[in-house]
């Protein structure tokens, strides 16, 4: 399954997201309607994230998901038209975001995936967990 079939499926409410956070990030050092500057020691500003990774995650978190896994294959290669059918089917409901060139994608959903299923996954997939993080 190539990264462009899931960048198709990437809602307007998560370009909208993204296009936001980049607004608020570039608006973080304005002065305050008196004219002067914000105490850094006081702004709380976050860092830019570093990688395609973490701004892609910094985004899905934003979207505010109950739930939010990262799934990679346990050989390391990118994800391939197989894994994109096997999520579709046993993953039904959840929103995937590829990253890292295709080789990790971000699952988000406000319910948890049955125990059943989980056992799917994990058999071909590595999964980390992380919701609330």
């Amino acid at each position: 399954m190539g990264n462009h079939m899931f960048r198709n499926r990437i809602s307007a409410g998560l370009i909208g997201i993204a296009i936001a956070s980049l607004l608020a990030a570039s608006s973080s050092g304005c002065k305050h309607r008196s004219g002067t500057a914000a105490d850094d020691s006081t702004a709380s500003s976050k860092p830019t994230p570093a990688t395609e990774f973490e701004r892609d995650l910094q985004v899905v978190r934003n979207m505010q998901y109950t739930y939010v896994w990262v799934l990679s294959r346990k050989d390391g290669k990118p994800f391939d038209k197989e894994d994109g059918d096997y999520l579709r089917k046993y993953a039904v409901g959840v929103e995937w975001v590829g990253t890292d060139g295709g080789k990790r994608y971000i699952g988000s959903t406000n319910f948890d995936l049955d125990a059943a299923t989980w056992e799917l996954l994990k058999k071909r997939f590595v999964v980390e967990d992380y919701s609330g993080k």
